[in-house]
């Protein structure tokens, strides 16, 4: 075997979740490795959205700005049934929120993927070894030691890293290493997923994606980015699976809503959609993300995003394990934190998954949508993990201000923690030297909407995880130095 180097963090798998968490850690200033199987990205349409949450987290990368050129804002989700009549309206504005982005995004994922590979690999702290496959990880104390072969010539070589994280997929040999089963979250069902790319606008249905609930037929539309166009077919007892994906049997399906003169196919697949929660996300130095602990039905478009959270919570969390040498309960935080979120979006599509595929049949689903006319995105709280659980706002995302001369409140602090704070405790802040602490941010109250924040969840002052997630408020009960405590890292910060 080739002698081998040593990193700080080995990424197995480079999809949306592997090169968002490589990009967050090389910016932390950590030595990365990441081996990936396949030779090049997947040119195929497969995510088609990403929410405001996560551009955030491109934003705290460096590409918002890039994107921009390459993406459009997603207006929602309409569901009907076989004759045509309303039945919910999923609403995502187009216009900025919270976070000074619109609620969603319409893109083209290997064009995501190819504009985050390439930010992050103009830094020296990244090696990525494409065509290279992982077949066995020794763990010792301190560290794991790769074994891995270039598929391309059938050498094999070896590394080392402080942690291994999995972002190798549903069929992750880094969960099976841990050993871990799925929580199974009841629903699995085949559906033919056609992309494509039309000639004219002559059969766009608009901006909004509409779901057939149709009981002959279940079916779904969505609207891509530039002249893309999704339908997605819910495999039926009668049908024949081995001539679905053909073109002739697609165009019969779908004679209603799209012609052969129209558009062209870009690529028909047939693809049973799970939902499913690993058990354990990570043991000892071993961590799966995004698909590799968790599958999402498509019906809420949360499965890459929920990949990319992952990344978020887990990079500055392995930047205090490796800098410090902390305790592993600061990496079980990540599991515990996001398996309780994710699971709530899972549910969320499971049951818009139960009622488009039910609605018409069943009475039990007709109560259901009664209850969802007008339903709203869910910002669920985080699991139990690192973050105080003295408050509801806590273990919540933060909103994104803008400060003065425009600046965004994300770009004026980085991937690291903030405090905002009242400017009336300037005096306490310098007192307690919270300005020379590092990987903090001080934000003062100057701006009418952090003040109103402030105000509103009786606090003088909120300290923020450099994910965004807020750690916990300073108020009559709790003073500043308490809050700044609690977090255990008092004293690493300060150094």
């Amino acid at each position: 075997m080739e002698l081998k180097q040593y990193y700080d963090v080995a990424i197995v798998g480079y999809g949306p979740t592997g090169v968002t968490l490589a990009n967050l850690l090389v910016k932390q200033g950590l030595k990365v490795l990441v081996l990936e199987r396949e030779a090049q990205i997947l040119q195929l349409p497969r995510a088609v959205r990403f929410d405001a949450e996560c551009m955030r987290i491109f934003q705290s990368i460096g590409i918002s700005e890039k994107l921009q050129q390459e993406l459009a804002p997603g207006p929602g989700m309409k569901f009907v049934d076989a004759e045509g009549n309303l039945l919910i309206t999923w609403e995502r504005p187009t216009q900025k929120g919270m976070h000074q982005w619109s609620s969603a995004y319409r893109i083209h994922q290997p064009d995501l993927e190819a504009t985050l590979r390439e930010h992050v690999e103009q830094n020296p702290l990244l090696t990525v070894k494409i065509r290279h496959e992982v077949f066995k990880i020794d763990e010792q104390a301190k560290d794991c030691t790769l074994f891995f072969e270039n598929l391309a010539n059938g050498i094999l070589y070896q590394a080392t890293a402080k942690f291994v994280v999995g972002c190798d997929g549903t069929r992750s040999l880094i969960r099976r290493l841990i050993g871990t089963t799925f929580e199974d979250l009841n629903l699995h069902s085949r559906w033919l997923v056609v992309d494509f790319i039309a000639k004219n606008n002559t059969n766009d249905l608009g901006d909004y994606s509409i779901q057939y609930c149709n009981p002959q037929r279940p079916m779904s539309y969505i609207k891509g980015l530039g002249q893309r166009l999704r339908w997605e077919i819910m495999v039926m007892p009668e049908d024949d699976v081995n001539t679905l994906t053909q073109p002739e049997t697609i165009w019969k399906l779908l004679a209603d809503y799209i012609q052969p003169e129209n558009a062209e196919i870009e690529r028909a697949t047939v693809y049973t959609f799970h939902a499913l929660l690993a058990k354990q996300w990570c043991k000892n130095r071993l961590i799966i993300a995004g698909d590799a602990a968790h599958q999402t039905p498509p019906f809420m478009g949360q499965g890459m995003a929920a990949g990319i959270r992952d990344a978020s919570n887990l990079a500055w969390k392995l930047n205090e394990l490796v800098r410090e040498d902390q305790s592993f309960e600061l990496v079980q935080s990540y599991h515990t934190e996001r398996m309780s979120h994710v699971k709530e979006f899972i549910q969320g599509a499971v049951n818009f998954g139960k009622i488009i595929q039910n609605y018409c049949a069943n009475h039990e689903y007709q109560q259901q949508v009664s209850q969802l006319k007008n339903f709203i995105t869910p910002t669920p709280r985080l699991g139990a993990g690192f973050i105080q659980n003295t408050d509801e706002i806590n273990g919540q995302i933060a909103p994104q201000f803008i400060l003065d001369n425009q600046i965004l409140s994300d770009d004026a602090i980085g991937y690291q923690f903030s405090l905002f704070v009242l400017p009336e405790y300037q005096a306490q802040i310098e007192e307690l030297e919270l300005n020379s602490i590092q990987r903090l941010s001080i934000i003062y109250a100057k701006q009418a909407e952090i003040l109103d924040w402030l105000n509103h969840n009786q606090a003088h002052t909120i300290l923020v995880r450099p994910d965004r997630y807020i750690f916990g408020k300073a108020s009559s009960q709790q003073s500043i130095e308490q809050l700044i405590k609690a977090t255990h890292l008092y004293d690493v910060i300060t150094q």
